[in-house]
């Protein structure tokens, strides 16, 4: 019972957090920065819809729900991953993670963007200088996730934020909590998961490239540089809600089903479902849909897909996963990823 108050307890924390946070939702459409924090990682969370909040387990576990990356079922796991974004960019992420007994999950992560080379213009050069740039965008992370019980566990993961855009940059950090409650109501197979997502400190674009040549007319001086005071820009803070249930079929086939409600601060709020069918604990398919609650013309993502498979040999683990998401007005996105279990 003190187990179950306690989680409760965590869910009206994160309640309150969210109250805080929430500001207006799809009013705010566009205003938040650190987009970048919003690409998912991981193939598995992915094809199922992006829905697997209560059912993420592992490293994987470290985008969706930080409680999850406790349920990792090796001593230590590696993973990378690609993704093919939209308009061209890509996505490369590595994390690497460690169970130490007694203690919890410690795991650490890097997501960067490759976007490419950017014409450099100017008022004088709407054209192009014919020099160019490239921008750099960053989120290292650090996790710690422990299972207080056989069906409670919690997480918290820290992330820091760079840009680079030129001349101008900023940075800021952001923290992810999460809370998976499996076997809910004694329910074999029935899992809840509670987290929110990127609070942190605003973000604000210095450096020399704000400086900008002009003459105060006012003034009996020649034209120097003067700096351009870049407004700060908040974190896309969210909610989300999670349930998931596994019913139990026979050794050789599992199927697992997963939904959640996400409430964004600055952008309508969403709904996720996908599901999940393995042969063996080694082949897996998977397929998800995730719409919008409000604005559902500007939203740009629908079905996703894909698959996986795993393998032991004498305690090391091989996973590889694929998944698709459908993307409106642009290609769709592939990913790729690699783990590996110690």
């Amino acid at each position: 019972m003190k187990k179950l108050i306690s989680l409760l307890t965590v869910v009206f924390a994160l309640l309150l957090m969210l109250d805080v946070a929430y500001a207006g939702g799809g009013n705010r459409t566009g205003t938040a920065g650190a987009a970048e924090l919003l690409i998912p990682v991981g193939p598995r969370g992915i094809a199922m819809g992006e829905a697997n909040v209560a059912t993420s387990f592992g490293l994987e576990a470290l985008f969706w729900n930080p409680a999850g990356v406790a349920k990792m079922e090796n001593s230590s796991q590696v993973m990378f991953s690609h993704m093919s974004y939209i308009a061209d960019i890509g996505v490369e992420y590595g994390a690497v993670a460690a169970n130490f007994e007694g203690f919890g999950v410690v795991a650490l992560s890097v997501k960067g963007l490759s976007v490419g080379d950017i014409p450099v213009t100017t008022t004088q050069s709407p054209d192009g200088t014919g020099a160019t740039f490239s921008p750099q965008m960053l989120v290292a992370g650090l996790c710690y996730s422990r299972q207080l019980t056989d069906r409670i566990s919690v997480g918290l993961t820290g992330n820091f934020i760079s840009e680079t855009m030129g001349d101008a940059s900023a940075s800021g950090v952001a923290f992810d909590v999460g809370v998976i409650y499996d076997n809910l109501a004694d329910l074999n197979g029935l899992s809840l998961g509670v987290v929110l997502k990127n609070i942190g400190t605003q973000m604000t674009y210095s450096g020399p490239g704000l400086l900008t040549l002009a003459e105060d007319q006012g003034l009996n001086r020649p034209p120097q540089y003067y700096r351009i005071s870049a407004a700060a820009f908040e974190l896309p803070s969210n909610f989300q809600l999670a349930a998931g249930y596994r019913p139990v079929l026979d050794e050789m086939n599992s199927l697992q089903f997963s939904g959640i409600y996400q409430n964004n601060n600055f952008s309508g709020d969403e709904a996720k479902l996908g599901a999940e069918y393995g042969y063996n604990n080694m082949f897996f398919i998977r397929g998800g849909y995730q719409f919008a609650m409000q604005e559902s013309d500007n939203y740009i993502y629908g079905f996703t897909a894909g698959a996986g498979i795993n393998y032991d040999i004498e305690g090391f683990g091989i996973r590889i996963d694929y998944a698709f998401r459908d993307t409106k007005y642009f290609d769709g996105s592939h990913i790729f990823a690699l783990t590996l279990g110690f």
